[in-house]
């Protein structure tokens, strides 16, 4: 399935951490990909992940690899990827579990430098399904092949087209990558974003990071022309040294707003049965997350709203913001909430103020919060001077 291509854009942090964003091209990047386990069966993740990928343009092309089918939603399918007649760039893998370290070591032999595999049934089930993962980390490290996963429900780039998840929907394209250890909370957020009309660069869900992990990722959207800024669900840490040493470089160039799940014991047992990782001491990460920018919401709902603002607004440039409001009483508890998070009123000069008086009623508060009275309406906010 061919399409045009995007032009990336230019941005000084693109080549920043280049580098360590080449390898990763081939998942983000593809100009071919496979999907493994491709299927007609309604309602079936092999089907929903081939539908999404040919009927939302990528620049590439799509192979769907299923050995019982010649071929599926009427595209010519192959019994394996070693048989697909050109090079392959990504392996999206969809089949039961125990036969992924085939496929993989399959993938190896092709040539295919990247794979997201979706399959659940690894190391959040015990010992056989960690045995599983050191089969197929060992295969594709040998290979030099980077995975996503297992135990995700993909990775979406809006703005270039690619949507290799069986989620249900494509989001808008926008500035905000998010990284998500939850599939679920990952789709969540993407049906309120489409209600909000709220657009994201990257939607990744990093399931249980057998290999790509945290710091991976950052480092990519920290050198991507198309994300601003960068928002985390956080389960488990994993290699916390590559997490808090791109984190520290990152937040240099883009801000990083991260929610940690498994703050109290119960929640951390719980985060180990639905990733197959230990949450890790939270002090001690909240220490790390100060020292390195990231900043750490405590509530979803703080997760959506910072979501949108980053998405909806520009970054400040520094500490002092004015207030515009139409209740003196809304002013001050924005004004308490602006303080107790390190912000400051920024203070009127006298030209402003002169300027503010041409448009807005004498009783206007002459400072700031700038109260611009309770009869306001929506042209009076949306004034401004020339």
């Amino acid at each position: 399935m061919e399409a045009r291509p995007v032009t990336e854009q230019h941005d000084p942090s693109h080549e920043l951490f280049l580098p360590r964003r080449l390898h990763l091209d081939a998942i983000f990047r593809p100009r071919s990909v496979a999907v493994i386990g491709a299927s007609e069966r309604p309602g079936s993740v092999g089907r929903t992940l081939l539908w999404n990928l040919i009927s939302n343009p990528f620049g590439g092309t799509v192979y769907p690899v299923n050995p019982k089918r010649t071929n599926v939603l009427g595209i010519r399918a192959y019994p394996s990827v070693k048989d697909i007649p050109e090079p392959v760039d990504l392996a999206v893998i969809a089949t039961p579990a125990p036969t992924v370290p085939g496929v993989v070591q399959e993938c190896v032999e092709a040539g295919v430098k990247g794979a997201v595999i979706i399959s659940a049934g690894f190391k959040e089930i015990g010992e056989e399904g960690r045995r599983l993962e050191e089969q197929i980390l060992a295969i594709a490290r040998k290979g030099g092949m980077r995975i996503i996963g297992p135990n995700c429900l993909g990775v979406m780039r809006p703005v270039t087209g690619l949507n290799a998840t069986f989620a249900s929907t494509m989001a808008r394209p926008g500035t905000v990558g998010f990284i998500s250890q939850s599939g679920a909370l990952l789709t969540s957020i993407l049906d309120w974003s489409l209600e909000e009309n709220v657009g994201f660069s990257a939607f990744i869900s990093i399931g249980s990071m057998l290999d790509v992990g945290w710091g991976d990722l950052i480092y990519y959207l920290g050198s991507d022309p198309y994300t601003k800024s960068i928002i985390l669900y956080m389960e488990s840490i994993g290699d916390a040294r590559s997490f808090l040493s791109a984190a520290r470089e990152v937040a240099l160039q883009k801000p990083i707003i991260v929610i940690k799940a498994g703050r109290t014991e119960e929640a951390a047992r719980a985060a180990l049965s639905h990733t197959g990782s230990l949450a890790g001491s939270d002090e001690v990460l909240s220490a790390a997350f100060r020292r390195t920018g990231v900043l750490r919401v405590d509530s979803i709902a703080d997760l959506f709203y910072m979501a949108e603002v980053l998405a909806k607004q520009p970054r400040p440039e520094g500490p002092r913001l004015t207030i515009l409001t139409n209740a003196g009483g809304a002013g001050v508890l924005a004004t308490d909430a602006l303080v107790q998070g390190g912000g400051q009123l920024a203070e009127l000069s006298e030209e402003t103020k002169k300027k503010l008086d041409e448009f807005l009623p004498p009783q206007w508060s002459h400072g700031n919060p700038v109260d611009i009275l309770g009869d306001a309406d929506p042209e009076r906010y949306a004034k401004r001077w020339r």
